[in-house]
């Protein structure tokens, strides 16, 4: 039995533990390939002009796997993993939105409603419809859950330690990396604030993690830092957003500016987010309060690597400039 899982969205976040889950099981994993120009493309035609970047992605790739024929596809429900938090409205109908624009697809689809205490969404409840829907008994069931709560634990300590998700994904399930990834003594340190699926979509953010870090920047993203952290900002703020992930970004925003090490953020942002617009305008707006200088990368699916480039060769050149002036005493 093969199941497909897209490379998009939460794909970024949840795969070491989805893989882990499933292969447990004795099932094949099918992911797609890094998006390309036509996956992206096959989104489009088959989306309204209104969905944001990341959302016609999803359903490029989700066309992908069904020109490859898996069993099932896993498009999971994402309602809440905070109280009082939920996700935005694009996550929580996507099950319905690709049912009923595709005839069909609906009995190829395992839809489970994703609700937790905390972002370990590997608890019973969540996996409890693969019982009926793959004839697994509970006790394998909940065997293969507990596993893949230990590697997605693994994931998040490996990110914790400063590496990408990408990168922690990747070691969490076994794999060797590149040796010498995070730079040792980086003459620059910039916090990236950005989802999960905009940042390690190489074809959305073109890379941009990779980019800094050859120009000798160390970078950090919301999930390096501990979720009690960003928990404990969020209660510190007067209101949150509402939307998981961007509180998520918010919280790690600001988490930004009040850790002297850090030297300047980077917003990058998918045209057509709606949350995003309040996000980024929110931090744009402190900039001057914590003096550290911001910018904003915002990405569609024209967006020219030539044109990214520029702006962060300049942004961080503006950063060491300042910091040398500074150490003259100017």
């Amino acid at each position: 039995m093969k199941i497909g899982i897209p490379r998009s969205l939460l794909y970024y976040y949840y795969y070491p533990l989805w893989k882990t889950y499933f292969e447990e099981l004795g099932i094949e994993v099918v992911s797609t390939p890094a998006t390309s120009k036509k996956i992206i493309d096959m989104g489009i035609k088959h989306s309204v002009p209104e969905l944001c970047v990341p959302i016609k992605i999803y359903i490029g790739h989700l066309l992908k796997l069904i020109e490859d024929g898996v069993d099932y596809i896993y498009v999971p429900r994402f309602v809440s993993i905070l109280k009082g938090q939920y996700f935005c409205p694009k996550f929580m109908g996507l099950p319905d939105m690709i049912r009923h624009s595709f005839e069909g697809i609906e009995d190829k689809m395992i839809i489970p409603t994703i609700e937790s205490k905390n972002e370990n969404i590997a608890e019973y409840k969540n996996f409890k419809i693969f019982e009926e829907k793959l004839g697994i008994s509970t006790k394998a069931n909940k065997k293969a859950i507990a596993k893949a709560r230990r590697v997605w634990e693994s994931f998040k300590n490996y990110c914790h330690l400063g590496y990408s998700a990408n990168e922690a994904s990747d070691l969490a399930l076994g794999k060797i990396i590149e040796t010498g990834t995070l730079p040792a003594k980086a003459s620059v340190t910039i916090g990236v604030v950005g989802y999960v699926y905009n940042l390690y979509d190489s074809y959305i953010s073109m890379d941009i993690i990779k980019k800094l870090r050859e120009m000798d920047v160390s970078v950090k993203t919301f999930e390096m830092i501990k979720e009690d952290v960003l928990n404990q900002k969020l209660q510190n703020m007067s209101k949150n957003l509402f939307w998981t992930f961007s509180d998520k970004l918010i919280a790690a925003g600001y988490t930004f500016y009040d850790d002297a090490n850090i030297d300047g953020l980077i917003h990058v942002t998918a045209f057509g987010c709606g949350p995003d617009s309040m996000l980024g305008k929110l931090l744009e707006l402190d900039s001057p309060v914590y003096e550290k200088p911001f910018m904003t990368i915002r990405v569609d699916e024209h967006s020219g690597e030539n044109h990214l480039q520029t702006r962060i060769e300049a942004f961080v050149d503006m950063i060491k400039r300042k910091k040398i002036k500074a150490r003259r005493g100017a």
